[in-house]
């Protein structure tokens, strides 16, 4: 890059935030805190309004607006590439505001943008059919609103494994993906504690004008407060599984602790995990390829699956005929 295409970067980015650390234009750009006090200094002495406090950051005038910014080719394929992606992985509300957002980026893009955008738009797709969210639900538009406005929202949820719904309020802290699904942390006035809600979970929701407490970050919630399951203790889990089957195996096996792999001379590969969930979890993901693979440890899961294709035997009647010997 460029200085003058930094310098106009920068400009975007003041009027992106309320206050920016030079720190951050130094890490984001590449450059020097010296690089940076000079770049500022030649948009002040191009007229641009700008004040700074030392060790908290520099902002501009509040009103000034940079006219609208011609975006390059490859920023507009990024945003129709973001644009599929939220149609599959977001609710209707999201898309719906994205949507309005893409058309006012369109609408200062140069007539060749403009067709190349047009053209990607019946080339990009993004084959999922798992819904992470149910089509119908802005729970994730609301959550969204709820954290930056610092709302108290009500909810009707219905959590794993229980029949009733509760309505709970419940200020939210932030959202994020894991495994497939959109959750969020918030503290819950029901359980009095944060509590983590998968979004497919929540059957309604509505944003109140109740203001929030004081809370941490979600940031600083990850890094310091202990996850609901933590108190289960880690497993050591370790399969035998023949090397044909372990393409098959790659995509999922994160889901379940994998933590390493070995090969072995005999075309078999021991896959290693820790898991708290061995018995509910790994083992009956295991079952679905145990004709190709065995339970090397720990030694109780192995009772574990006999166990339970027993009960499978019996659930749906089966009949196990003794092998003719020759």
């Amino acid at each position: 890059m460029n200085r003058f295409d930094r310098i106009t970067a920068i400009l975007i980015q003041l009027q992106s935030k309320k206050v920016v650390k030079a720190q951050d234009l130094a890490d984001r750009f590449g450059i020097s805190l010296r690089t940076v006090y000079r770049d500022i200094r030649s948009l002040e002495e191009a007229g641009v309004p700008l004040y700074g406090e030392a060790g908290i950051g520099y902002s501009l005038v509040d009103g000034y607006r940079l006219p609208p910014v011609m975006f390059t080719r490859e920023e507009a394929m990024a945003f129709i590439t973001a644009g599929k992606l939220i149609e599959k992985f977001t609710d209707k509300g999201i898309q719906d505001n994205f949507a309005s957002a893409l058309y006012k980026v369109k609408a200062v893009l140069r007539s060749t943008e403009k067709d190349l955008v047009d053209t990607l738009e019946d080339h990009i797709e993004v084959l999922d059919h798992h819904k992470a969210i149910p089509p119908e639900s802005n729970s994730l538009d609301i959550l969204l609103k709820a954290t930056a406005e610092k709302k108290v929202v009500q909810m009707v949820y219905k959590a794993f494994g229980k029949e009733e719904e509760s309505t709970r309020l419940a200020e939210p802290i932030g959202i994020f993906h894991e495994n497939g699904y959109w959750h969020t942390i918030a503290y819950c006035h029901l359980r009095e504690q944060y509590r983590q809600f998968r979004l497919d979970r929540i059957l309604s929701i509505t944003l109140t004008d109740t203001p929030q407490q004081e809370h941490v970050s979600l940031k600083e919630y990850q890094e310091n407060y202990p996850k609901a399951w933590e108190h289960y203790p880690y497993e050591k889990v370790v399969l035998r599984v023949a090397k044909k089957v372990i393409p098959y195996l790659q995509e999922r096996r994160h889901f379940f602790g994998f933590s390493s792999e070995k090969d072995n001379a005999d075309n078999t590969v021991d896959m290693a995990f820790y898991t708290q969930w061995a018995e509910e979890g790994l083992l009956r993901w295991y079952m679905m390829f145990a004709d190709s693979a065995e339970i090397l440890e720990p030694e109780w899961l192995k009772e574990s699956a006999v166990t339970l294709l027993q009960r499978i035997i019996e659930k749906n009647n089966f009949s196990v005929q003794p092998q003719e010997q020759e």
